[in-house]
């Protein structure tokens, strides 16, 4: 069972060692991820000690960031204190990491094919 907090908790126990987000009633150190961030330590830092899941809804997150998320989970808000409400997955990018090895067009054999015909059509037809 994960540790469990209350809001003023995660408020008053942010320190140079510790950093404390809630997000969708799940609590999160972000210290470690203030410089891997892309975008930048800022947000994170302003939102420190606060519940910043509505901002977190409306910027959008990918399927690897919040399979990131997980890393940083140190527990979860008391149940009399939490909104219940979950990530509104409709906003979520569809990227992940592993669409960029994903063939996105024309593959260099095809592309190779097309040119040697197309060469030859010229070749039969202007020689």
């Amino acid at each position: 069972m994960s540790k469990q907090y209350t809001r003023s908790e995660v408020v008053n126990s942010n320190s140079k060692e510790k950093i404390l987000i809630i997000l969708h009633d799940k609590v999160y150190d972000v210290l470690s991820f203030l410089n891997e961030h892309p975008g930048g330590e800022e947000i994170l830092l302003d939102h420190r000690g606060k519940d910043g899941s509505e901002d977190f809804d409306d910027v959008g997150h990918s399927k690897d960031a919040f399979d990131l998320m997980s890393k940083y989970q140190v527990g979860e808000l008391i149940e009399s204190e939490r909104s219940n409400n979950a990530p509104k997955l409709s906003w979520t990018s569809g990227y992940t990491k592993d669409d960029k090895n994903k063939d996105q067009g024309i593959s260099q054999s095809v592309l190779a094919i097309i040119v040697v015909v197309l060469i030859a059509i010229v070749y039969y037809v202007y020689l």
